[in-house]
């Protein structure tokens, strides 16, 4: 299989690595399996407990990546804000986004999946400092009831999340914020649902999916009773899209007119197709870009809204079409 791809298991070993996505944008696991007790996940029985990868191999996987053209890097893990805590004894995400930041040729850092219980806010301080981070976050909330969020073993509750969320905006102004809920966990009462469709409502983020809950074997929800109906469960998971489909579609109207850099990612039919720093690939909004020149696949240009549905906005180039690196 190596040889198919042209690869060296020597220099893999030391840190290179061969992308099969798109090469000016890779996922970079920084650390893997979790520690959390999340009732309805069965993460750690699959992938075991929390092992932090060393930042110095980090980096220089990072460095090798941007000498192969990469220019986004996507930091993922199982839970990314427990980052450092096994073999630094402190909590590290911020420095490691320092010292990725620095790499020559990383013009955009994105981070997943911070586990919002415990979340370090110093990573917001970095995120404010450095203008290659991008200002998104992916913050996986799963309820607002914190009758729910007790039942799940979340460590947090309505009011904390609520403080956590202001303190996020008011540190980074125009984050974009990215969350994930779950309709249907066992016990969720109708009171439940209504208030994580109120918190939903009022909070106004900028991406968000949710899913019904599924019962996993051995999970500490799977000792509860499954007492939502599956009809139940996939007309609550509706109710919430719909609400959101519509603070979605106010959010991206409100960006008509104005100008953003764009990473172009693909050519799809006529158009070219990129994303905004407020979009991470396959999962958020597109842009689609309507021009005649030729752009090359991993640049950066300036793209102005003209238009704007739910999920995806619609502009052209402007004069300056390229942004240099």
């Amino acid at each position: 299989m190596l040889k198919v791809f042209n690869a060296n298991y020597k220099q893999e070993l030391v840190g290179e690595r061969i992308l099969t996505n798109p090469s000016h944008y890779a996922y970079l696991k920084i650390s893997e399996g979790c520690d959390r007790p999340c009732s309805f996940c069965a993460i750690p029985l699959m992938r075991g407990g929390h092992v932090s990868k060393p930042m110095e191999q980090l980096v220089l996987e990072a460095k090798n990546l941007a000498k192969q053209g990469t220019k986004e890097l996507l930091l993922i893990a199982q839970d990314s804000t427990y980052y450092g805590l096994d073999i630094y004894k402190k909590r590290n995400l911020a420095e490691l986004l320092q010292r990725l930041s620095d790499v020559n040729g990383i013009e955009w850092i994105r981070l997943h999946y911070a586990f919002p219980a415990g979340f370090p806010m110093d990573v917001l301080d970095v995120m404010a400092e450095r203008s290659n981070i991008c200002n998104y976050l992916d913050i996986p909330l799963q309820h607002a009831s914190s009758r729910m969020l007790q039942s799940m073993r979340r460590g947090i509750t309505r009011e904390k999340t609520e403080e956590l969320l202001d303190r996020i905006r008011t540190k980074v102004p125009g984050i974009a914020i990215r969350t994930t809920m779950i309709a249907g966990h066992p016990g969720e009462s109708e009171q439940d649902f209504q208030e994580l469709l109120d918190f939903v409502e009022r909070s106004r983020f900028d991406r968000l999916v949710v899913f019904t809950y599924s019962h996993e074997d051995d999970t500490h929800s799977f000792t509860m009773e499954d007492d939502v109906p599956e009809d139940v469960k996939q007309e609550r998971m509706e109710a919430v899209m719909e609400v959101q489909q519509a603070i979605s579609l106010e959010l991206n109207k409100q960006k008509i007119g104005k100008t953003f850099k764009v990473m172009v990612d693909r050519r799809e039919g006529g158009n070219f197709i990129g994303r905004t720093e407020s979009d991470s690939p396959e999962v958020d909004n597109e842009v689609i870009i309507e021009t005649d020149e030729y752009l090359r696949i991993g640049d950066f240009i300036n793209v102005t809204i003209n238009a704007a549905s739910e999920f995806d906005l619609t502009g052209n180039v402007t004069l300056s079409t390229q942004i240099k690196s």
